[in-house]
């Protein structure tokens, strides 16, 4: 791995010009420093991407040194450098973070070697929390697109319980974003370092679900070559989202029934059971009383999973979200194909709210995405969307006065340039052609509220 810039600090200048000598012959850069002290100021100057350290040193010693760098630094890699005499501090400078430690004197093909691991796994623990923040962004409460009351109401619902360890059961239509919800629970929780585990019940086969969920022991059955963990298992510490609950087979009913109360399970062939922390986010599209009443649901389990149900509302009664879910997928679908989409023609909106949207937010994401797709201009026409017959059971199929078409238009008008300005009024004002306090008098006139529209790209 060249070009990566090593600090090397150490009071033997012989050995500091030896160590510069054969790192830079492996392409490396390399600075240099004869204490503590100094190294600081280096570091402070131009942050390194390793750090050798010898232990031993006048004035400020190695492990001291490493603390202060990894007050800066928390993901620097730090070798230590030490002599035979000293390797127990060497040990107990690794349990104060030191990547690894090498004895005095070292073999330069050992040091090249330990060099190239130690960057790797600087680069490894760099793009996790890349992952991780770009995750806490995507899934965060304030960043899921909700204007409508509903979903404003339960987002302040689900905020609230994502912070308990409590079992949570989300109800909705297919598409209504019960995923997005889980994965919002799961970031917004203190189990947000830990991993989250998704399986569909209606996906998976069911002779198959058992040993997906579960795992199993080698020789457990025909074909089980080796010892498998199951989901519950690589869950554990995180969040365990089981989407269609309600499929789930009455047999493993039972079985699930036991980690909810135990937290623990028997892997298919296992002898002695395993044991789990996780906190379990179910979902279904159906109504589980109803299911319990049928014989197809167990009580027991019901209620273990009904501690707190929250009901996802379908896009046909939360209109008010449709304007800017739109304007969120032609941005995000533009960006992904490289084409230049500005937004809707004005009776594109007034296409969008009348439509009924059976598939939910994920038919307004692929309607969106097609007439992307197909579009040729910077604004996307009716003719692109291809949506069909269906409208919402109160969507008038005969021609609207003047007066309401003018108001239907107005809003949506309204709503599309505050998404567009992220709810800045006096952006919007300036686009519309309207002094402010006149801007603000056509917001109060269809309740829409600036603080909505502000958070930025978001997802679905």
């Amino acid at each position: 791995m060249t070009r990566a810039k090593i600090l090397v600090v150490d009071d033997d200048p012989g050995l500091r010009t030896l160590m510069k000598v054969r790192l830079e012959a492996a392409g490396y850069r390399v600075t240099l420093a004869e204490g503590g002290a100094e190294a600081m100021v280096r570091a402070a100057e131009d942050a390194c991407e390793l750090a050798i350290v010898d232990l031993k040193m006048e004035g400020m010693d190695g492990i001291t040194l490493l603390e202060r760098l990894l007050s800066i630094q928390p993901t620097l890699p730090v070798i230590i450098l030490t002599a035979h005499g000293t390797i127990a501090s060497a040990v107990e400078a690794t349990k104060k973070g030191a990547y690894d430690y090498l004895t005095k004197p070292f073999d330069p093909k050992d040091l090249l070697h330990r060099l190239e691991k130690a960057l790797e796994v600087r680069l490894l623990k760099g793009e996790v929390e890349r992952l991780r923040t770009l995750v806490h962004e995507r899934y965060h409460f304030d960043n899921i697109i909700a204007a409508s009351d509903k979903m404003q109401q339960i987002l302040r619902q689900v905020a609230q319980v994502a912070v308990t360890d409590s079992t949570v059961c989300l109800y909705g239509e297919s598409g209504t974003g019960k995923e997005l919800i889980a994965r919002a629970l799961h970031v917004a929780s203190r189990r947000t370092s830990g991993p989250f585990v998704a399986i569909n019940c209606g996906a998976i086969p069911e002779g198959l679900l058992e040993s997906e969920l579960f795992g199993y022991v080698k020789g457990a059955f025909t074909g089980a070559d080796a010892t498998k963990r199951g989901l519950l298992q690589q869950a554990d510490g995180g969040t365990f989202f089981l989407d269609e609950i309600s499929e789930l087979p009455l047999n493993l009913q039972v079985k699930f029934l036991r980690v909810l109360q135990e937290r623990e399970f028997y892997p298919v062939g296992a002898g002695r059971p395993s044991r789990v922390d996780i906190r379990l986010v179910a979902a279904t599209n159906q109504d589980l009383a109803k299911a319990v009443s049928a014989g197809r649901f167990r009580e027991d389990l019901y209620y273990r999973v009904q501690v707190v149900p929250v009901f996802l509302p379908p896009l046909r009664e939360r209109p008010e979200d449709i304007p800017r879910l739109a304007q969120h997928f032609l941005r995000r679908f533009s960006r992904e194909m490289g084409k230049d989409i500005r937004g809707f023609a004005p009776e594109v909106l007034q296409q969008l709210l009348q439509h009924d949207w059976p598939g939910n937010v994920r038919e307004l994401a692929n309607a969106v995405e097609r007439a992307v797709v197909f579009s040729s201009h910077d604004t996307i026409s009716g003719d692109l969307l291809l949506l069909g017959n269906r409208k919402r059971p109160n969507a008038r199929c005969d021609p609207l006065s003047l007066k309401e078409a003018r108001e239907h238009f107005e809003k949506a008008y309204l709503v599309q340039v505050m998404t567009e300005v992220q709810g800045n009024v006096s952006r919007a004002a300036e686009m519309a052609g309207k002094d402010r306090a006149e801007f603000y008098k056509l917001l109060r006139k269809y309740t829409l509220d600036p603080a909505i529209f502000k958070g930025g790209k978001s997802p679905e």
